[in-house]
């Protein structure tokens, strides 16, 4: 990730939690002055947060990915429809499997939400995996891979509920460059690479990380690119040398 999205992308962060606490500051003078009750009122609409939350993640990415941000306004909606007593159940005893549910389901169609999403941004610079030299999938335990190809034309992993480690410092891509699907939910993936190769990133975090540990390598030093995307779900993905 460049340094300009980084900073895009941190500093529409903090306009949102600068925001949020500008308005819990606002909630707790009016409560000490007597103009509301401020446990009340956050006890019911505490999931607004949630909705705001997904309303910006949507602005963030100019609503180019729009899963991330739909999932959190669809559950924010869902707990405030639930807290103001106007669905006929508890909602907490429908809202794990039908997240499981969904997650499942993100996971056997993502190839095609991605492709149906378009090529903008990043995303349409990224090779496609036609060929999959890697095709792993870590289920509640821990796994290590350590990858010495020097053709790897790419692949997918995910791990979920458990942790995933790929090696790539002994290892060349296929033509000087290669893609990598990578997901973790409620798990990590810790990818290392060479330090002479470059990393572009493009994933969606939700309640998770997406990380690029890896240090930028000047353009004359650059011995092949590695493009990595995916999604981590209450996980991690991380690169690193």
């Amino acid at each position: 990730m460049s340094e300009e999205r980084h900073y895009h992308h941190h500093h529409q962060g903090g306009i949102f939690w600068g925001l949020i606490l500008v308005v819990f500051g606002v909630l707790f003078l009016l409560d000490r002055i007597g103009g509301l009750d401020f446990g009340t009122l956050i006890g019911t609409y505490w999931p607004v947060i949630i909705i705001i939350l997904g309303v910006s993640i949507l602005i963030g990415n100019g609503f180019r990915r729009p899963g991330a941000g739909l999932f959190f306004i669809v559950l924010g909606g869902l707990f405030l429809l639930n807290s103001l007593d106007l669905l006929a159940y508890d909602v907490w005893e429908y809202m794990w499997p039908v997240l499981i549910i969904l997650v499942g389901l993100w996971i056997l169609f993502r190839g095609v939400f991605r492709r149906a999403g378009g090529g903008g941004g990043d995303a349409g610079k990224f090779p496609e995996i036609h060929d999959s030299d890697i095709d792993v999938s870590c289920l509640l335990g821990g796994m290590k891979r350590r990858i010495e190809s020097q053709n790897f034309r790419g692949g997918r992993v995910t791990a979920i509920m458990g942790g995933l480690e790929l090696d790539f410092r002994g290892a060349g891509l296929d033509g000087g460059k290669a893609t990598l699907d990578a997901t973790a939910i409620m798990g990590a993936v810790d990818i290392f690479v060479p330090r002479d190769w470059r990393v572009v990133m493009h994933g969606t975090p939700i309640l998770g990380g997406f990380d690029d540990k890896h240090p930028a390598v000047p353009d004359a030093e650059v011995k092949a690119t590695f493009y990595v995307k995916g999604a981590a779900i209450m996980g991690a993905v991380t690169i690193k040398d």
